[in-house]
Order: structure tokens, then sequence, then C-alpha cells
């Protein structure tokens, strides 16, 4: 059984929470700036705030070891932002010309959007460069994440009001 090691302090929802080496990088939600809060895993002590220039509404955030770097999934501007870690010195972006709702990193180290109204996942190279599109089936009504599995296999979890996951 887990238990709770510390809570990150009062403020803004969490949209979304993703770890790299010794750092937790949290996305919080409704912010008026275009930051990440920046986190030390030994004693949860806040170390510092990552500016993402042109962050909208960002909903999800994962990690990548293999680029050092984080994505953020953008609603607002229907984007996706990369960031180098652990300082974010370089920010891209790039369009999904759908609105995204969560990010996963496949085991070649791209990026799967899962666009949740389209009922769509994007996977896209990390400079940007849209690989391949699949359409989901119409009985997944609100998908959500998309977990790569071996080969081009996902698990893709969503609502359809009874079966949380759907296997492709």
């Amino acid at each position: 059984m887990g238990r709770v090691l510390a809570t990150l302090p009062e403020g803004r929802p969490v949209w979304g929470v993703t770890s790299l080496d010794s750092l937790l990088y949290v996305l919080r939600g409704f912010k008026l700036s275009e930051q990440i809060e920046v986190y030390d895993t030994d004693r949860y002590r806040f170390q510092r705030r990552l500016t993402v220039p042109g962050l909208g509404g960002g909903n999800d955030i994962v990690a990548c070891r293999h680029n050092r770097c984080a994505y953020i999934c953008d609603r607002s501007n229907k984007c996706i932002h990369r960031v180098e870690l652990p300082h974010g010195s370089a920010v891209i972006n790039w369009p999904v010309n759908d609105k995204p709702a969560c990010l996963s990193v496949t085991g070649t180290h791209s990026v799967l959007v899962t666009c949740d109204k389209m009922r769509k996942i994007k996977e896209f190279s990390t400079d940007g460069k849209l690989v391949r599109q699949i359409q989901l089936p119409e009985d997944m009504v609100s998908p959500r994440h998309a977990v790569p599995l071996f080969g081009d296999k996902l698990v893709v979890c969503h609502d359809d009001r009874g079966e949380p996951a759907h296997h492709m």
C-alpha cells in the first residue's frame, strides 16, 4: 500500500505531473503565467519555474528521458510545446490541428497525442513532424491516454460508459 510522502503547496489545480531524474515538473491549470513549477524529488521542495512562451491552456505534460525534454499539451492553442529539461532553455511548439487531450512517449521516443473530440491519435517526431494518424472507432466516445505497448500496439483509455480500456 502506498503512502503520501509530501503534498504540493496550495494553488491552482494540477493538470499534469511528470518527472525526470531527481526533478518533478508540475503543470497547474488556470495559470495566468506561462510556467511549469519544478520541485526536487528528495524533499519535494520548490526549486524554480520554467517559462513556456505562448502556453495557453496546458492540460497534460510528459517527459522523455532520451530527448531530455518535456512535452506539454495546449488545448487553447491546439499545439504541443517541447521544453528542454532541466533548465527550459529552449522551447519549440508545433500545431496539432485538433484539440489535444493527453500525451504519451513511445519506445522510439516519439509523442502520442490523443485528440478526444475527433477520436484520433496523432504520432509526432520529437521535432513536431506528423509520423502517423490513427482514426479511432466510433464506440470510443472520449479517448484519453494512448499507452504504447510493443510494435504498433496501443492501449487506449477512454470513456464509453463502462469499458475503461480498448486494445488496438
